[in-house]
């Protein structure tokens, strides 16, 4: 299989670089969202139950939208925040069409899953997001011929690589339903959204000549 470069005039332009910025500002201000959440809810002495993923009760519903955004505590939050900048930003910057797509879905997705499927309890934490961002970039990168997928997706292999263990329910107290959906919503998407946010492809001068031999 041969393995394509990118064009430099599109990923080392001044808009590359733009977009590059801006994908780290979002993530980043995701992640300035979700700690200012759990500071108010450490300040005001909340809980987080009311807010969580309540499998087939009716007051849980509202957890599909504001779970992903609360915390079972800093530790919690800690361990969530790294995550979701470099991949949230991984996302953002190389697949930014897809983004439209797969944010919105890694985000929801697993909620609904979990309020019809999972076990009982409160289910809250980022931790969807992430492994669904995982599922995307990492299976992109395994069927895309460019450079700079296989090289963001060799990354997550090496450092989200363990995390595969979460899918399974092994660790009490961890929502591994939401990670199992997440991941299995992630990886979908990368086979059904592959032909998009392709880059330009650089072309090589013996490349020309021989399109030129074809053309006499």
């Amino acid at each position: 299989m041969q393995i394509h470069a990118s064009d430099p005039a599109f990923t080392d332009s001044e808009r590359a670089r733009a977009n590059f910025r801006l994908a780290v500002k979002l993530a980043l201000g995701f992640v300035v969202l979700i700690w200012s959440i759990q500071l108010l809810n450490w300040a005001l002495d909340l809980g987080v139950e009311d807010f969580g993923v309540r499998p087939r009760e009716l007051a849980g519903l509202p957890g599909i939208f504001f779970a992903p955004l609360m915390h079972s505590g800093f530790a919690h939050l800690v361990a969530n925040s790294l995550p979701l900048l470099v991949l949230g930003t991984a996302m953002l910057y190389l697949y930014p069409n897809a983004a439209l797509r797969v944010l919105p879905a890694v985000y929801l997705g697993p909620g609904v899953a979990v309020w019809l499927l999972a076990r009982g309890g409160v289910h809250v934490g980022a931790s969807g997001l992430i492994y669904g961002l995982v599922g995307y970039v990492f299976v992109a990168g395994l069927i895309r011929r460019d450079r700079r997928a296989i090289a963001a997706s060799l990354l997550v292999a090496f450092l989200y690589g363990a995390s595969v263990w979460g899918v399974l329910p092994i660790e009490r107290g961890v929502s591994w339903e939401t990670h199992l959906a997440a991941a299995l919503i992630g990886l979908a998407l990368a086979i059904v959204l592959r032909r998009l946010d392709i880059p330009p492809r650089r072309r090589y001068t013996w490349e020309d000549e021989k399109d030129d031999y074809a053309d006499e």
